[in-house]
């Protein structure tokens, strides 16, 4: 009896703290491939800036899977804010503060329309995300001409751009900062889905449609909120892109979404939360950061690297979702 109390107790341990066990084996194992290079402090801000723009949108991601939704087009989307921030500093000279409140506006309006297609004509989140995917990477190269956006280059009109690229945004594209505003957006979101009411109330959504929508909660209403959070953080995303680029490359952000949503799924069970939670993601980005900077680290072959990290990803998302039992 007590074996198998013991062996139950390993099981649920290592279900449970899957991601951190994986974290501390990869660095253990890239710290002896590369004890001089791995285990440096420049080495962990390297990776933490890496994962710093994944971290975000995953946010977005977190609030969005925690009400029981789904996005593919929110890479889409934050190229399409990297577009406009950019477009309003460089094209017309706008101050940075006045563009990227106009680029939150632009962003939410674009959000309600997929929450219009999720919520009034009842299309699965998959369906209606993949198609505004679509659309979105279309309003994107119509708005900009096809090109990307970056000083000195001239608007699609032929008009000679007026601005440049403030310092504001050359600091929050870079480290130590991009890295506070990562930690800062973790923060928000753990205290926003724990200990806020509309947290609660998105987290039963996402367990139970039907019980929540019993239990009184106004469900369509949880499902819009948790929209427009989601827009702010892809807002961020794509401010942060066109930051760290000092340009607004064509898709730029969109090569950024399966990375957050491999930390969101990493990071669910981290813990025992069995939901998506700001935490656990967090903690599935940086183990999606260490497996990337170290693979480069011992000479992956650039075309090996997605065969190599995929494999390992998978045996961390089996160690952590094997022994969940069904319904």
């Amino acid at each position: 009896m007590n074996k198998k109390l013991n062996a139950q107790s390993v099981t649920t341990f290592i279900k449970n703290w899957a991601a951190v066990i994986a974290i501390v084996l990869l660095i253990g194992i890239f710290a002896i491939m590369r004890p001089t290079s791995f285990l440096t402090l420049s080495n962990f801000e390297t990776i933490m800036r890496s994962i710093s723009i994944n971290t975000v949108l995953a946010m977005s991601l977190t609030v969005t899977l925690a009400v029981g939704g789904f996005d593919l087009a929110a890479g889409a989307l934050a190229s399409v804010s990297g577009y406009f921030v950019m477009s309003y500093v460089l094209w017309y000279g706008t101050n940075f503060w006045l563009a990227l409140l106009i680029t939150i506006v632009f962003t939410l309006v674009l959000q309600c329309v997929t929450m219009f297609l999720v919520i009034k004509c009842k299309i699965p989140d998959l369906l209606a995300t993949c198609a505004m995917m679509f659309v979105l990477q279309g309003i994107g190269l119509t708005y900009t001409g096809g090109g990307a956006i970056s000083a000195g280059m001239a608007r699609p009109d032929g008009e000679a751009s007026v601005g440049s690229v403030p310092n504001i945004m050359k600091t929050i594209g870079t480290s130590p900062t991009i890295i506070i505003i990562m930690l800062v957006c973790v923060v928000i979101v753990h205290l926003f889905l724990t200990y806020t009411k509309y947290g609660r109330y998105i987290y039963a959504v996402g367990g139970n449609k039907t019980a929540a929508k019993l239990s009184g909660i106004p469900v369509k209403k949880y499902r819009f909120i948790a929209g427009m959070i989601a827009a702010l953080f892809i807002a961020f995303t794509g401010v942060l892109v066109a930051s760290r680029n000092q340009s607004a490359q064509i898709q730029g952000a969109e090569g950024y979404q399966m990375y957050a949503l491999a930390a969101v799924f990493i990071g669910r069970s981290v813990a025992g939360q069995e939901k998506p939670n700001a935490v656990g993601t967090l903690i599935g980005a940086i183990l999606v950061g260490i497996l990337d900077n170290g693979l480069i680290m011992v000479g992956v072959p650039y075309y090996s690297l997605n065969a190599v990290k995929g494999a390992v990803l998978a045996i961390a998302l089996i160690a952590a979702y094997a022994s969940t039992k069904e319904d």
